[in-house]
């Protein structure tokens, strides 16, 4: 787990409302013919911010990269979740170090 990469994801208020919607997807996307169990399609993310497609790419991006999301592809589409386990290892080590 990489906590400064995880912390510069954090720093965007963009991408923590990102995570925020993942945490309870069912709640804030309808995405009829997919289960929430996949994740939440990148387009519906997109359909959500007032932001350029590039820009929410950019954003996934560094979620990902940070290592907060899981992505998959499920034929043309990409679909994010969050990865509760480094959500869960960051926060007990921020409880434990801070």
């Amino acid at each position: 787990m990489d906590t400064d990469a995880i912390y510069k994801a954090l720093t965007n208020p963009v991408r923590r409302q990102i995570l925020s919607w993942l945490k309870t997807p069912a709640q804030h996307f309808d995405q009829p013919g997919f289960s929430v169990e996949l994740g939440v399609s990148v387009g519906l993310i997109e359909a959500r911010l007032p932001l350029a497609q590039s820009t929410v790419s950019a954003h996934i991006s560094i979620l990902r990269d940070a290592g907060l999301i899981q992505a998959q592809r499920v034929g043309q589409w990409i679909f994010v979740r969050r990865n509760e386990s480094v959500v869960s290892a960051f926060l007990e080590r921020v409880n434990r170090d801070i």
